[in-house]
């Protein structure tokens, strides 16, 4: 029998996984997108309830996501501050890539094209990692927001509705 490790054991164990920078709207947007995805019945990865104590964290993160048969980055302001953010993503586009898994991308308060184009709060974020990070892990990073920001998906312009 394969491992549990492997990827076509994996591939369909969830049906969405979600990327988010939790500070910035795992107490608003979010929660309320898994709880109306759960009243659908979609089975969606989500860190708090799916990740076991103990558990490596970066590498629960990356097989989940390579066990997802869809993502959905939620970027925000400062999305691409967070290291396990830019992660996940990398492994999202490399599965998107290599699975043919399906991204759909939202954009919360951010405009699509800097995150495309990795300005305003992406470019500042970018700059710091370049000071602590080798460039060319940085440059992979930047590959992964490009091919993502030019994904059709759903720019939530921000307001009391968007719960």
């Amino acid at each position: 029998m394969a491992s549990s490790s492997s990827s076509s054991h994996q591939f369909c164990r969830y049906q969405v996984f979600l990327s988010f920078r939790g500070e910035d709207t795992r107490h608003n947007f979010t929660s309320h997108f898994l709880e109306a995805l759960k009243r659908c019945g979609i089975n969606v990865f989500f860190d708090e309830e799916n990740l076991e104590k103990g558990e490596e964290l970066s590498q629960a993160l990356m097989n989940a996501i390579a066990a997802s048969k869809i993502s959905i980055p939620i970027f925000s302001k400062d999305y691409a501050s967070s290291k396990s953010c830019l992660a996940e993503l990398s492994q999202i586009m490399d599965c998107m890539r290599g699975q043919g898994q399906i991204v759909l991308p939202i954009f919360y308060h951010v405009d699509p094209s800097d995150v495309r184009h990795h300005s305003g709060s992406f470019k500042e974020s970018f700059d710091q990692h370049l000071m602590e990070k080798p460039k060319d892990q940085v440059k992979c990073w930047k590959a992964a927001f490009t091919q993502a920001g030019q994904l059709k998906g759903w720019h939530i312009h921000g307001g009391n509705f968007d719960r």
